[in-house]
């Protein structure tokens, strides 16, 4: 006797039974119509937008000269933005206490907990990309989870720290504490410490080319690592296909950072005339941070008198040399060293108007900073940054039209936020 199909012949058990077609899961497709629409780089005038999933299918014109008239027009639709510098584990919770004591006594598991409220309290405010430098397992495995749709929230790119002991990234751990996120002090260690990093997932590599503000007992202009620890860890990143972001307050930093070609600067506080000409022939993206470090020079947050010192010194250097910088077109994007604590996820758009306001920008260089091109500075063109087809589906509805008017652009004026095609945040409008 022939047995039916639905039985597994080497067990005799009865499998389920499904056709081709109900085994196909249906995918929806959503439209928002009638809506003024800034596709990242221009304005596409009352238009639809079409998404199915994860993908934005068509930005089609209003259909008609009566749609188009009819449209609500207090609303527009711009693309999510993308913060290219955070960090997100710290403590989401009311009373983050000692911001620099949390991440060491809760464990991991508790900690990805945190970094997920905090990403999707980003979302919330529009920013549905996010690059964590810095990161660990704790980023790692909270990406992971967003990336599989097990929650809905943002995009989340986690780059490993490669630093020297005793450098700005091993100092924001007490020194006699036996646990330490992993440090490197030869070329082979960087290059070992790089792999380990690809091994893992990461998507790039951070380094350090002078010490910094909140670290403990260093000075700003301290070197962080030999030419030849920085040489290799380049080399090896590149080699990987992962990009290298350089955190750097000084003029020296910035000269190492551009010998060795990385791919975007971090503060850039040092940036001086004699840099702009490899600036902008490498059209490098430069990430100003510029609320942070004006909350720990003004002791907003309490800080230690040695970091609040060195907080004011590098806001005047920063003021006396990112003007002529921006003036000459040295690429600044958004990236605001948020951690939840000196800068709050949603702090975003006021980085982006401060950012209008100290470089002189129109309304439109502002949001295409934290957008189209903040996209390209990260490598994620044709995924995220801009309102075309095939992009992935990251728009935020907002009350007014932020591409001509950058203030209009708060928490108060988002309508709703979509991020990977699932509404996170607010309602859409009808």
């Amino acid at each position: 006797m022939t047995k039916p199909d639905n039985v597994d012949p080497a067990t005799s058990v009865r499998l389920p039974t499904t056709s081709r077609e109900e085994s196909i899961v249906p995918v929806t497709l959503h439209t928002l119509s009638g809506l003024t629409v800034w596709d990242g780089e221009s304005d596409r005038g009352t238009a639809t937008v079409s998404w199915s999933g994860d993908r934005i299918t068509s930005v089609e014109p209003a259909a008609s000269a009566g749609e188009a008239a009819s449209a609500p027009s207090e609303y527009s639709v711009i693309p999510g933005l993308i913060d290219t510098h955070v960090h997100l584990d710290s403590s989401a919770g009311a009373k983050p206490g000692d911001w620099m004591t949390w991440p060491l006594i809760t464990p991991d598991s508790e900690r990805s907990i945190h970094v997920v409220a905090h990403a999707r309290r980003a979302a919330a405010a529009g920013v549905t990309t996010l690059r964590d430098l810095s990161g660990s397992d704790v980023q790692l495995s909270a990406a992971r989870a967003l990336d599989a749709g097990l929650i809905p929230g943002p995009r989340v790119l986690v780059h490993g720290a490669v630093g020297m002991t005793a450098g700005h990234g091993d100092l924001f751990v007490p020194p006699h504490y036996p646990h330490r996120a992993p440090v490197a002090d030869s070329p082979d260690e960087c290059r070992k410490l790089v792999r380990q990093w690809a091994r893992s997932g990461a998507d790039g590599i951070k380094i350090f080319t002078s010490g910094g503000v909140l670290s403990i007992g260093d000075k700003v202009g301290w070197r962080n690592q030999t030419p030849q620890e920085i040489a290799a860890t380049v080399d090896e990143a590149h080699a990987l296909g992962m990009l290298v972001a350089a955190h750097t307050h000084t003029a020296e930093g910035v000269d190492i950072a551009l010998e060795f070609e990385v791919d975007s600067i971090e503060h850039g506080t040092g940036i001086q005339e004699r840099h702009w000409e490899t600036l902008l022939e490498r059209n490098l993206p430069v990430a100003p941070t510029l609320l942070i470090n004006d909350a720990i020079a003004d002791r907003r947050i309490p800080v230690s008198d040695d970091a609040a010192e060195k907080g004011r010194a590098v806001v005047t250097e920063r003021d006396e040399n990112f003007v002529g910088a921006a003036a000459a077109g040295v690429r600044f994007v958004l990236g605001t060293d948020a951690n939840g604590i000196f800068v709050r996820f949603g702090d975003q758009l006021e980085e982006l108007r401060l950012m209008a306001r100290a470089f002189g920008w129109s309304a439109e260089r502002a949001l295409r900073a934290g957008t189209s091109d903040a996209a390209d500075a990260i490598r994620l063109t044709g995924r995220v940054g801009r309102l075309q087809p095939g992009h992935g589906a990251d728009f935020v509805v907002v009350r007014g039209k932020p591409w001509q008017d950058i203030d209009t652009l708060t928490a108060e004026n988002i309508v709703a936020v979509v991020a990977r095609g699932e509404l996170v945040s607010g309602a859409l409008p009808a």
